[in-house]
């Protein structure tokens, strides 16, 4: 895979990067800049060495799943990061806007999602974009694992490059691969049926494997355990195997919104039919600590390697405090260890704790992590490396 130090003459050229500035914008204003921060190595080297740059993004409303947002709030929080833009809300002005810019300039394309042909893989689309500019740089990790036209398609037409960023997020999550021992694997969320690879993979690959939020609820329902209200796939997937591996670890408690509506710690076989799991308890609080200190039991060694992905419980919903507690006993984790992490509401918990550079790693994928873990590549970085251009 080539990266975007390997681009021998940019100064002057015209550089088409596929960024990530879906962030949320409240009244306006960009409310969490991670996303934005995480690639300023990438953007001040482009402004540095005088290259002409295109920025494509696209941006969402979680709010309203429907709606395609404007990127304009970003023009000016990249202005307050150093980084002064040329907005183009109209495709059609795009080009003239790219030959007007001087060099260490930048252009930002309106929502690429507006256009059908972003997330059809479109040829002609990725054509149009690439007509703008000499080569193209991915610095957008956290949608690699989507084939758009932004992403997949483009890399036809363009001499193809990684950027700083997408280059890091390979190189430290290909350390699961071959980890360093005790390795822990934590894996929190929901949607079962398309995290169950992951739990099969990381249960021969990790000395001990906790899976918890809404993909637990699985585990006791092949146990038998009435889970009263609680979310759970409909499918029966057979786990038999998977609960009998001695290195998978479950709650040993959890927390239930009962039939009177109030929070309850409970063990997760004595749920009532009115109960709602809603997040793990205090003793699985305390278990997770212990192993991050010290290993699941006398002998099995403190992991030296750790990686989490996805919440303990409904964070959206108020239920953070597990979540919270799990984010600060990672980061106090022995000096040496390796900690790598990602996830949107992960993300979300050490935000809320500003304790972001206390991990080794913070990656900016939270599909495209789990993609990337599960099958050890992803639809961008197979389009970067099989660009003969």
């Amino acid at each position: 895979m080539k990266i975007l130090t390997d681009i021998e003459h940019i100064q002057g050229v015209k550089v088409l990067a596929r960024v990530d500035f879906n962030v949320p914008v409240v009244n306006g204003a960009v409310a969490d800049d991670f996303r934005i921060r995480k690639i300023m190595p990438t953007l001040t080297y482009l402004k540095e060495k005088g290259a002409k740059s295109i920025l494509m993004s696209h941006i969402e409303d979680n709010a309203d799943p429907k709606a395609t947002p404007s990127l304009e709030p970003v023009v000016g929080h990249l202005k307050k990061l150093g980084i002064e833009c040329v907005f183009v809300k109209n495709y059609r002005n795009a080009a003239a806007a790219v030959e007007a810019l001087p060099e260490g300039g930048f252009v930002l394309l309106e929502n690429l999602r507006m256009n059908e042909g972003e997330k059809k893989n479109d040829t002609k689309f990725a054509q149009e974009l690439a007509s703008l500019a000499d080569v193209y740089v991915n610095e957008a990790f956290s949608v690699s694992h989507r084939a758009h036209a932004s992403v997949v398609a483009v890399t036809k037409f363009l001499p193809s490059y990684a950027g700083f960023l997408f280059a890091e997020e390979i190189k430290r999550l290909s350390l699961a691969f071959h980890p360093e021992r005790p390795f822990f694997f934590i894996l929190g969320g929901a949607k079962f049926e398309t995290k169950l690879p992951l739990i099969e993979k990381f249960l021969t690959l990790a000395d001990y494997v906790f899976v918890g939020g809404a993909l637990a609820n699985n585990f006791f329902k092949e146990k038998g355990y009435n889970l009263g209200k609680s979310l759970v796939s409909p499918e029966n997937f057979n786990l038999g195997s998977l609960l009998a591996n001695p290195k998978l670890l479950l709650p040993v408690d959890v927390a239930v919104i009962d039939a009177s509506g109030s929070s309850v710690n409970k063990k997760p076989d004595s749920l009532a039919p009115e109960d709602n799991i809603m997040d793990v308890g205090p003793e699985t609080v305390l278990m997770l600590e212990k192993i991050i200190a010290q290993g699941p039991s006398v002998g099995a060694g403190r992991p030296v390697q750790i990686i989490w992905n996805g919440t303990l419980g409904a964070y959206e919903q108020g239920f953070k405090q597990p979540t919270l507690e799990l984010a600060k006993a990672i980061a106090g984790a022995t000096a040496g260890a390796t900690t790598i992490l990602g996830g949107g509401d992960t993300l979300a918990s050490i935000a809320e704790l500003n304790i972001e550079s206390s991990f080794s790693f913070v990656s900016s994928g939270g599909g495209a992590m789990l993609d990337y873990l599960a099958t050890e590549t992803l639809p961008g970085l197979e389009a970067l490396n099989n660009c003969t251009l």
